[in-house]
């Protein structure tokens, strides 16, 4: 009995400092039963991770935090407070980066990543809800212009399949750098808020196309679609010193030291562009019941999403009818002034004409991430070309700000 007693004492630390504190609560992103990583209500987050032969460990998100090993041969991590909504992180383990086992895996950054969700206080308006559901469909088809199989994640609103004489406008909508096609329905769950939107009855039915950016000819270079890493390069490049979470744009942050991320090549822009309309578009109106003419198509993206939808709705007026650009824009990523005559190809040099032709031009962005889309929206506001303007409160570049954003977007479309 002594030993029976001993060894249960011995145990005991172990096994209470296994539980998580009781108002930590796992992340929703969690594989089943993971306890770890887990959030408090002051929006701290609590890390644990098993690496029994590791020297340093850091957890990278946020501004990056160190991992101790504590009695029961784990380490541990808890985070300042975070930012509500969703953050891709990576665990540096002495020196190597890798996903953490205990959470789902993301595609951000140009990698899997490993992701924890920060319940957020308006959080219900993108939660799966008992109302009508829509579907996302997995569409696969050949693009005779990348001369390669490419993926459209497509949304069609409740009923699509009962009302099969209904035709509906159709919503072009892009990721940004880092991620792809899955982006908008897994991060964004634009599915959910389209469901919620519809149900209250504050948005039309519409399809939603969500294709990958990433776009090349053969014999192109695609390399600012790759992640910025030794895992895309033959040739292995010095590596940047390790920070804090893999801050890219599209992918919950700026960059480390807020590094603005590099212009994509024209060509590539145009690439995408091209694809579209030889091959994306025309796939999309054989096999879907789309409504025709450009009063029944928008174009939006996030980050280098928008940036591609300026590049192509602004040249395409005859085909677009809504542009929107989430945190991206035909203005630039870094500071200093514009000539809203010439700026974007000359766009909104004749503002009539503009107006005449454009329903909606909308522009979003986080309270965080710098006056520079506002400043661009109140540019075009004083040289009389319509916009509306909105801005996440107390979010950066990331997936909560276009959240938001979308949420606001839908409704004005195709009224």
């Amino acid at each position: 009995m002594k030993k029976t007693i001993a060894l249960g004492m011995l145990l005991a630390p172990a096994i209470c400092w296994a539980q998580p504190p009781a108002d930590c609560k796992p992340s929703s992103l969690n594989v089943p039963g993971a306890p770890y990583p887990c959030v408090f209500p002051d929006h701290r987050a609590m890390f644990r991770l098993s690496a029994p032969d590791a020297q340093k460990v850091r957890v990278r998100v946020g501004t990056g935090f160190d991992m101790a090993k504590e009695a029961d041969g784990l380490w541990y991590a808890t985070t300042t407070p975070l930012a509500q909504g969703f953050h891709y992180y990576m665990v540096n383990i002495d020196g190597s980066s890798v996903s953490d086992p205990a959470t789902a895996s993301f595609f951000g950054g140009g990698q899997w990543s490993s992701a924890i969700e920060v319940p957020a206080a308006d959080a219900e308006f993108y939660s799966h809800k008992e109302v009508p559901h829509g579907l996302v469909r997995d569409e696969w088809y050949f693009s005779t212009v990348t001369q390669q199989w490419r993926r459209a994640m497509i949304y069609t609103p409740p009923g699509y399949d009962q009302n099969a004489k209904v035709r509906y406008p159709v919503l072009y909508l892009l990721h940004g750098w880092g991620e792809n096609e899955l982006g908008w329905t897994f991060q964004g769950h634009v599915d959910q808020i389209m469901d919620n939107l519809l149900a209250a009855g504050k948005t039309k039915p519409m399809l939603i196309v969500m294709d990958n950016l990433n776009a090349v000819k053969p014999g192109e270079d695609g390399t600012v679609y790759n992640a910025r890493s030794v895992i895309t390069q033959a040739v292995p490049q010095p590596q940047a010193p390790m920070g804090g979470a893999p801050g890219v744009p599209g992918a919950g942050q700026r960059p480390a030291g807020g590094t603005p991320p590099p212009r994509p090549a024209l060509h590539l822009s145009g690439t995408f562009t091209e694809m579209m309309f030889t091959d994306l578009i025309p796939m999309v109106e054989k096999n879907y019941r789309v409504a025709p003419g450009r009063e029944n198509r928008a174009m939006a993206g996030l980050s280098m999403g928008g940036f591609q939808t300026f590049n192509t709705g602004l040249e395409h007026l005859d085909k677009f009818a809504y542009l929107g650009g989430l945190s991206g824009n035909c203005s630039g990523f870094g500071g200093g002034t514009f000539d809203i005559k010439t700026i974007c190809g000359g766009a909104f040099a004749d503002a009539t004409a503009f107006n005449s032709k454009v329903k909606l031009l909308f522009l979003s962005t986080g309270s965080v991430e710098g006056p520079r889309v506002k400043q661009f929206s109140d540019a075009l506001t004083q040289a009389g070309i319509k916009n509306v303007y909105f801005e996440s409160p107390e979010t950066a570049h990331e997936w909560l700000s276009w959240r938001r954003a979308f949420a606001d977007f839908a409704p004005r479309l195709f009224q």
